[in-house]
């Protein structure tokens, strides 16, 4: 394992565990707080039971809004050569797609067809701050978190490729390692990763000084001040 590719065992604990835990994690990783390179905003989830995903960015940017001035054999051309840069890539892959009419998307990119087409091009899930729509009729095992959810695709087309993208405050470049499930998407420094996973471990262990006591039985505030006591001395 090196600082861009992580071991087996840590990619499938990140699979395991959620985003939240990820994000405590790396500040443990980090020895400090301050970690902030995740979403700010509340997304909305194709399967809220799905769970985590995890994968290199594959990024874009799309427009719907208004009427393209662009002929439609431009246009044409673009989106082919999307599919082109969906189907490239080191794997497992994310299609991250940002909505230049961000906060007023109204086109849906992400329904039936797109989630079919993306997931047999080899992509294992999609991040976006737009709109999807065909609400159970997505492909299935492909999870999918998107901004808003409406009935139309209006004009939308693709406008740029690899490129740096913004999903609710995050900067996301093409290649990224990202970590991603219901609750938003962050980005993995690649100076964590070679510590990550005894990170995440440490985490849970540390968590579980106060979850443990927290439910059993007989807990009360004398049994919380000591629990915390040694949370705090064991906590990032």
């Amino acid at each position: 394992m090196d600082k861009l590719n992580p071991s087996e065992s840590l990619w499938t604990r990140l699979k395991q565990v959620d985003t939240p835990t990820v994000c405590n994690a790396i500040e443990v990783a980090q020895g400090r707080r301050g970690f902030n390179k995740f979403t700010k905003g509340t997304f909305q989830s194709s399967d809220p039971h799905y769970g985590s995903f995890v994968g290199y960015a594959r990024t874009a940017k799309i427009s719907g809004r208004s009427k393209p001035l662009e002929p439609p054999e431009k246009i044409r051309a673009i989106r082919m050569k999307y599919f082109h840069h969906m189907a490239s890539g080191t794997e497992p892959k994310i299609a991250v797609v940002e909505d230049e009419d961000f906060p007023h998307c109204v086109s849906a990119w992400w329904g039936e067809v797109h989630t079919a087409v993306h997931k047999g091009l080899g992509v294992a899930g999609a991040i976006t701050n737009g709109v999807m729509r065909d609400i159970g009729d997505l492909e299935p095992e492909f999870p999918l978190i998107a901004g808003s959810i409406g009935p139309s695709h209006a004009f939308v087309r693709a406008t740029e490729l690899a490129t740096k993208v913004n999903i609710f405050g995050l900067e996301i470049e093409d290649g990224d390692l990202l970590h991603a499930d219901r609750h938003g998407a962050l980005v993995v420094p690649p100076e964590v990763i070679i510590n990550l996973e005894a990170s995440i471990e440490k985490l849970i262990s540390t968590e579980h000084l106060i979850l443990g006591p927290a439910r059993e039985p007989n807990f009360n505030i004398e049994k919380l001040e000591a629990a915390w006591a040694q949370f705090e001395k064991a906590r990032t």
